[in-house]
């Protein structure tokens, strides 16, 4: 599995840099990142053909390390879901 060398958060740009082997960066708005949570309640709504609405403005204000994973606390109170790697790794560009 790949995992990231080092997660960098920048509140005030909202984004979330992702730093792969190889010297790969991913960089990951927060709102992108809210509406592909990965939690049960979303996919709920993903799979009803809805979208998960989130402000603009939302940011991620904290993340808790998990062996697979990142879990993701946001402004809007969210707090369910876990970011595994290789979902984090497929949700955006990642440029060398």
């Amino acid at each position: 599995m790949n995992v990231p060398e080092r997660i960098d958060l920048d509140s005030r740009a909202h984004t979330l840099t992702l730093h792969w082997p190889g010297a790969r960066l991913q960089c990951i708005s927060h709102a992108a990142l809210r509406g592909a949570c990965p939690c049960a309640g979303c996919r709920r709504i993903r799979l009803a053909a809805g979208l998960v609405q989130a402000p603009e403005d939302v940011a991620v204000v904290d993340i808790h390390s998990m062996a697979y994973g990142v879990q993701l606390i946001f402004s809007d109170g969210h707090a369910q879901g876990i970011y595994p790697w290789p979902f984090l790794e497929a949700l955006g560009t990642v440029a060398a």
